[in-house]
C-alpha cells in the first residue's frame, strides 16, 4: 500500500516533473484535483482508476475530510495511489495533511515536488519576484484563512519592501488592496495573472489604487495570482504584459 503525492505544476502539462510522470505511469489509482491538466491523465496506465476529487471555489468540491480516508481506501484495495495536485503539494496544497493521514494508517509515502504557481506563474508573465537593487525577497501569502477571513500576514507583508504574492485572493481583492493602501502603498505596482502558463493566460497591471477597477474592466477572475511590488512595474514587464493582454483581445 503506497501513496505518492505528486505536484502537477502551475497548469501547463509540460511543466510536470519527469519523476511525476514516472509515478503516474505506475499508479493503480490517480486522485486528481480541478486545476490539474486533463492531458496529464494520458500518462496513466489504461487500466488505472482515475478519481476526480476537485477542490475549487464556486464549483463541486470534495471536502478534505473525505479525501483523506479515500486515499487509504484506494491504497488498501488497489495498491499504489497517486494523489495529483496542482502546483506544489506543500505550498497551500494541504499535502502534509494527506501524508500524515496516510502514514497514520500504515501507507508508505513518497512526495514528488512540483513547480509552485507562486513563482512559476509570475515568471511566465515576465514578472521577476526578486531582482538586484529592487527586491531582495518575497512573501507568499494566502488571500484568506480557513475560516474565510483576510490573512493577518497580509498586514505584515504590506509593511515590507519585499514582493508579495497572494494565492487564492481574488475574492478578497478590494480588502487586500485596502490593506496595502492603509500601509502607505497606494502607488505600488500590481500584476494579476489569470490562467498562468496556459494558452489562455491573461494579465492586467496597475497600482494598488487602480487594480480593482482594471481587473473588473478586463474581466480577470479565478484562477489568478496577485503580485504586489516594484517588480510588477518594471518597464520590460509592463511591455510584456501589455502585449499579452492585447493578444487576449482586451
Amino acid at each position: 500500500m503506497k501513496l505518492t503525492l505528486v505536484g502537477a505544476g502551475p497548469g501547463d502539462p509540460d511543466l510536470i516533473t519527469v519523476k511525476g510522470i514516472k509515478a503516474l505511469r505506475t499508479a493503480d489509482v490517480v486522485m486528481y484535483d480541478a486545476l490539474v491538466s486533463p492531458e496529464l491523465l494520458e500518462y496513466c496506465r489504461p487500466d488505472a482508476l482515475k478519481v476526480y476529487v476537485g477542490k475549487r471555489r464556486g464549483a463541486y468540491s470534495c471536502m478534505q475530510e473525505d479525501i483523506n480516508p479515500l486515499i487509504v481506501h484506494y491504497a488498501r484495495h488497489y495498491g499504489h495511489v497517486v494523489r495529483l495536485k496542482g502546483g506544489d503539494s506543500f505550498v497551500f496544497g494541504r499535502g502534509y495533511e494527506e501524508v500524515a493521514y496516510a502514514r497514520q494508517h500504515g501507507l508508505l509515502v513518497d512526495v514528488v515536488p512540483g513547480l509552485s504557481s507562486s513563482y512559476a506563474v509570475p515568471a511566465s508573465a515576465g514578472v521577476p519576484l526578486t531582482t538586484r537593487g529592487l527586491s531582495e525577497s518575497f512573501w507568499v501569502v494566502t488571500g484568506t484563512t480557513k475560516d474565510g477571513k483576510l490573512s493577518a500576514d497580509l498586514q505584515l507583508a504590506a509593511q515590507s519592501s519585499a514582493t508579495v504574492v497572494v494565492l487564492m485572493g481574488m475574492h478578497k481583492l478590494p480588502a487586500i488592496m485596502a490593506a496595502f493602501t492603509n500601509a502607505g502603498k497606494a502607488h505600488t505596482p500590481v500584476a494579476i495573472i489569470q490562467n498562468g502558463t496556459l494558452p489562455e493566460q491573461r494579465t492586467v497591471v496597475g497600482r494598488v489604487d487602480t487594480i480593482v477597477d482594471r481587473t473588473e474592466q478586463a474581466g480577470i477572475d479565478n484562477p489568478a495570482i496577485i503580485v504586489i511590488g516594484e517588480v510588477a512595474g518594471l518597464p520590460n514587464v509592463t511591455e510584456h504584459v501589455t502585449a499579452h493582454v492585447n493578444q487576449s483581445g482586451l
